[in-house]
């Protein structure tokens, strides 16, 4: 046993140092899947426990591919470049309504789609728009900044705007409706207060006023392509057609979002809805601008899948050799103290192992834990929650911490724009402690209102 703790352990600590050195930009799931590797030749998970990781994460991944789908199939109709040029207008020359907009783009599209997803859209969408407004790199930053956090955060209200969270629903045996139910409104005033106090501390970097004009930006990819939407004799014509049919698409997203909390209300998987909604807009795609389904396959970041896999069959070998029965009586007496400090103890405790060790080991290993301990349902849930509040948004304090804002960074050196992360660390570390601390505050309080 003492062998197969050092290993697991050995196995943990080299595959997250690795993660978060990258060295030549690796790919974060190729130290992980090693991991994985390493642990189940060992033999410290078994056949049996593999089936049961499948059988936890199965759905989970079946939901994030199908959401991905949904987002490349909005890039593949220019939805990029059409949110860019809406953003411009809508600004009307304020940089400051500017951030305002910003802020809302991003918390929408982690609703509608996931919060990898959701970096996915939106960096390219600020990237495209910040760069053609011609503003300063300082003043760059702040706009992309806080959008990177409010994007990663907003995963906290539903739990199928991330994988983690929807794995973890999963191990805990909560619905989605009810999670839902009781994060929402905590979790989204939350993030309105993180809102104002970003914007409060970056107010000074952000200018006050920016260009009024977004021409060229819808049509360097309108005009780069054939098009049904582009044909017509008179351009501003042209662009209510596309501002229409953006909205249906998204509206048909919105509804595909709704039927996930039907299904789970009336315990259907929710992975069936997800793939019928992808497998629908892939079909639209086609026969609106004959573009075969081919492409998704290139273009599906598979290795998010893989990354999440390989770290629960890591966090599973470090179930199998007692860590989170550890764990249990180290916080057993802290939970039995009352709910109030069991959610900030615990939500707190997430939030610091995240960022150490990121959010997806340090969240499965606080879920699995609360399951060995034997809780009545509703303490059970609400501490849950305040480990999900912890993960989501507590983690954002380095830019480490989930595996979204990893995804960031690598877009940002891809499009060649450089965050230090002394500009990182100067909004996150007044932020991030502050808004998980109301977001727990605002979370016990609501449950206590209405489900006491």
């Amino acid at each position: 046993m003492v062998f197969e703790i050092g290993i697991t352990f050995s196995v943990f600590l080299t595959t997250m140092l690795v993660i978060f050195w990258r060295p030549g930009g690796m790919n974060e799931a190729v130290p992980a899947t090693a991991g994985a590797v390493v642990i189940l030749l060992v033999g410290i998970v078994s056949g049996t426990d593999l089936l049961d990781i499948i059988d936890k994460i199965g759905g989970a991944s079946v939901t994030i591919i199908a959401t991905v789908v949904m987002a490349v199939i909005l890039e593949s109709f220019g939805f990029f470049h059409w949110a860019a040029a809406r953003l411009a207008n809508l600004a009307k020359g304020s940089g400051y309504r500017l951030y305002w907009y910003i802020q809302l783009l991003c918390f929408l599209m982690t609703l509608l789609f996931n919060n990898d997803g959701s970096i996915l859209i939106t960096t390219p969408i600020l990237i495209l728009l910040l760069k053609n407004l011609r503003l300063k790199h300082y003043e760059i930053i702040p706009y992309l900044l806080s959008g990177c956090l409010i994007a990663t955060a907003s995963s906290a209200p539903i739990g199928v705007s991330n994988i983690v969270n929807l794995i973890a629903l999963n191990i805990i045996d909560m619905s989605l409706y009810m999670h839902t139910a009781m994060m929402f409104v905590p979790a989204t005033l939350g993030l309105l207060f993180m809102s104002w106090l970003m914007f409060m501390v970056v107010r000074k970097k952000l200018p006050k006023h920016i260009p009024v004009t977004s021409d060229g930006i819808e049509e360097s990819f309108f005009d780069r392509q054939y098009h049904p939407l582009k044909e017509t004799a008179v351009p501003i014509i042209a662009q209510e057609k596309r501002t229409k049919f953006m909205l249906k698409i998204l509206l048909f997203v919105f509804l595909i979002r709704c039927l996930l909390f039907v299904a789970s209300f009336f315990s259907i998987p929710i992975e069936l809805v997800a793939v019928f909604g992808s497998i629908i807009l892939l079909i639209w795609r086609w026969f609106s601008l004959g573009i075969t389904p081919i492409d998704i396959l290139k273009k599906i970041p598979y290795h998010i899948l893989i990354f999440a896999f390989s770290m629960y069959v890591i966090i599973y070998g470090l179930h199998n050799v007692g860590l989170t029965a550890t764990l249990v009586n180290i916080s057993e007496p802290i939970v039995n103290q009352g709910l109030v400090y069991a959610s900030f103890t615990m939500g707190g405790l997430v939030s610091i192992l995240s960022n150490f060790f990121n959010n997806h080991p340090a969240l499965m290993i606080g879920t699995i834990t609360l399951t060995e301990m034997g809780l009545e349902p509703i303490t059970l849930k609400t501490i849950y929650l305040a480990n999900i509040i912890g993960s989501d948004i507590g983690s954002l304090l380095l830019p480490i911490g989930t595996l979204a804002s990893l995804i960031w960074m690598s877009i940002l050196k891809q499009y060649g724009i450089k965050v230090k992360w002394k500009d990182y660390l100067s909004v996150s570390v007044i932020v991030i402690p502050i808004t998980t601390f109301v977001t727990l505050f605002l979370l016990y309080y609501w449950v206590q209102m209405v489900f006491a």
